[in-house]
């Protein structure tokens, strides 16, 4: 069993709703980490044979006996994203498209579970653009309004967006989310924000339009408890109010709590804190909702 700090994300957009799960002088959190491994943060682990080593060690170290070895990193980001405001319309590349502007193996598809409905009841997701010269023309023309299409979602919302839709969480989500682990975002419009340095954020407008795909966009369904979702490179679950779980398959399993606290080995199990457990091991739990999310074997791929 592998308990896994958490790391606070301040951004432009973050709220107040994720600072009872962190410790010291934290505002606007953005992420609430509960493991990454991307080269430019990474999770420690808390506990046991590698306490206070990172995870990425942990990782090198065993994926090979966990049907694993086929990432060269732990393939997916598990995060609590507080969207105070409307995020930037943005867009990530698949996996043709970040091999040749990023030189990596995986674009990025990513699953949003809501915690919190938004305050509008809906998402940006799709354009309505159809054609890529008509979308090009509004984006240059800064006409977002007759461009961006929407989603409605509610609270148990799971929303998979797949790589090359044109997407942004609106304010008021709270949303548990999986991501591909790959860095690239491409923003193609931010609302004119000003950061605390007094300037506009980058915007990557000519890589997002090479990675857009039109005709793109993503379906709501509702989160049923204990049913698998089984997506590229990663599969979860819910799991509501357990006594205790199991991991019964050959892999890792990482369960990410959602509501109530626990303590395990002295440390504090709360909101966003992720455990990773090994085949056939088991933890008993204080009622508390989580979602169990693993990477899928080589085999299953």
């Amino acid at each position: 069993m592998l308990i896994i700090d958490t790391i606070a994300h301040r951004t432009i957009w973050g709220g107040e709703r994720l600072i009872s799960s962190t410790e010291g002088e934290n505002k606007k959190i953005g992420h609430l980490y509960s493991l990454i491994s991307n080269g430019e943060l990474e999770s420690k682990i808390l506990n046991g044979k590698y306490k206070g080593q990172l995870f990425k060690k942990y990782f090198d170290e065993n994926k090979n006996k966990y049907g694993l070895e086929k990432y060269k990193k732990f393939p997916f980001v598990l995060a609590l994203v507080d969207a105070t405001n409307d995020l930037s319309i943005q867009v990530h590349p698949d996996d043709r498209v970040a091999k040749k502007l990023e030189n990596t193996d995986f674009g990025k598809n990513e699953s949003w579970y809501f915690l919190e409905a938004p305050k509008s009841g809906k998402i940006f997701n799709g354009c309505k653009a159809k054609s890529f010269e008509k979308l090009r023309e509004k984006v240059f023309k800064g006409k977002y309004e007759e461009l961006l299409d929407y989603l409605p979602v509610k609270v148990g919302s799971y929303v998979y967006i797949e790589a090359g839709t044109l997407h942004a969480m609106t304010a008021g989500s709270l949303v548990y989310e999986i991501e591909e682990n790959c860095n690239a975002t491409y923003r193609v419009y931010d609302f004119d924000r000003i950061d605390k340095d007094g300037k506009k954020r980058p915007l990557q407008t000519e890589n997002a339009l090479y990675s857009i795909i039109v005709n793109k966009k993503s379906k709501s369904e509702q989160y049923e408890n204990g049913i698998e979702k089984r997506e590229r490179l990663y599969s979860t679950k819910l799991i509501k109010c357990a006594a205790e779980y199991k991991n019964e398959t050959k892999t890792l399993e990482c369960l990410t709590f959602l509501n109530g606290r626990n303590e395990i080995e002295e440390c504090k199990i709360q909101k966003g804190v992720t455990i990773i457990l090994e085949p056939s091991e088991s933890i008993k739990i204080n009622a508390s909702d989580f979602i169990v999310s693993r990477a899928l074997m080589m085999e299953e791929i």
